[in-house]
């Protein structure tokens, strides 16, 4: 047996985690030294260490987030540099799952079990929204291809906000993203465009990226009023965010989630399009061409393909369906 002290890297804290293990079954010896290859083989062999530990106690037994990388020696920093390094590539395709306030310790390993041994499409970013009490949870059992978000973040990074979250605390528990200004946060809690706006200027301030979320209810596409709403948010986030560089916007016609009724690819590409035009006019051409924008709204594994087709949709944000297996096929609509 052995103590092995485990520095979580590119987590933005400096606990350490101690355990005893035998450290024989990893093929590990005290008194050898170690390359970064071998040192990645027993970083797989702990963590397997782990879930086994896990799955034995039924329940979560480290308090402290173990991310899927370790940092156990000087050769690997360059490693976790580069992958630290690493900018959102343009108009890759990028497909998130908001599970919303769904989901307890079995069913989401259940999932994440799911995401982890499909072969999704190397060419499209995954980001799930997790709820927040089971980040870190989801961020162990996930591999580091697939990103993870909070569903919220307040404007500031401390304080006496009772019920909130910072941006600086989904960071240190491993999330990499956020979704801000979903419907559900404008219409049952009253967040206003401005508000929203000065989040997200707040979360990307800390490190975050952002996926923004717009979208006009049913009066409204009845009213005619689309392309007048999507502007009027767009134009808030636009008065806060000076670099675009970490933002995905989400395009949710709110008469469309959780529905069954799904914007056809013609509507939604005709919002797309608009919402292109409106950011070269109002931004920059660089802007328009590089933001990817992703369409939210009942997307099933049987609509997905169609939606992707399209030009100016860069992606989805997917609501029930990223809690069922067939979330993979809408990971894979481009495939």
């Amino acid at each position: 047996m052995a103590m092995l002290t485990l520095t979580p890297s590119s987590c933005g804290f400096a606990s350490k985690l101690r355990f005893k293990l035998n450290t024989k079954d990893l093929g590990w010896r005290p008194h050898q030294r170690f390359s970064m290859d071998r040192n990645l083989r027993y970083a797989d062999g702990i963590k397997s260490f782990l879930a086994q530990t896990h799955w034995r106690n039924g329940t979560a037994v480290f308090p402290k987030l173990l991310r899927c990388q370790w940092k156990t020696c000087e050769g690997q920093k360059k490693f976790f540099s580069n992958k630290n390094n690493c900018k959102m590539s343009t108009r890759k395709f990028c497909v998130g799952g908001n599970w919303k306030m769904n989901g307890d310790q079995k069913t989401i390993a259940d999932i994440c079990k799911t995401l982890s041994s499909a072969q999704l499409d190397p060419n499209t970013e995954v980001v799930i929204g997790c709820p927040a009490i089971y980040l870190m949870y989801a961020r162990n059992l996930l591999p580091c291809s697939i990103g993870v978000a909070g569903q919220n973040a307040y404007k500031t990074a401390k304080g006496a906000f009772t019920g909130e979250i910072s941006p600086a605390m989904l960071k240190d528990i491993g999330a990499d993203w956020v979704i801000l200004g979903h419907s559900e946060r404008r219409a049952i809690f009253n967040e206003s465009d401005d508000l929203i706006a000065e989040k997200a200027e707040h979360a990307l301030a800390e490190g975050l990226k952002v996926i923004a979320c717009i979208g006009e209810t049913l009066q409204e596409r009845e009213a005619g009023k689309t392309n007048e709403v999507v502007a009027r948010q767009m134009c808030a986030y636009a008065k806060t965010i000076k670099d675009w560089t970490n933002v995905v916007v989400a395009y949710e016609p709110v008469w469309a989630i959780g529905t069954g009724k799904t914007a056809t690819p013609d509507q939604a590409q005709e919002v797309h399009a608009f919402l292109r035009k409106w950011l070269t006019d109002n931004i920059s051409k660089q802007v328009s061409d590089s933001l990817r924008i992703q369409y939210g709204g009942s997307v099933t594994a049987a609509n997905a393909q169609e939606l992707a087709k399209k030009p100016d949709i860069d992606g989805f944000l997917v609501g029930g369906a990223s809690l069922k297996p067939e979330f993979v096929d809408i990971v894979n609509a481009r495939k």
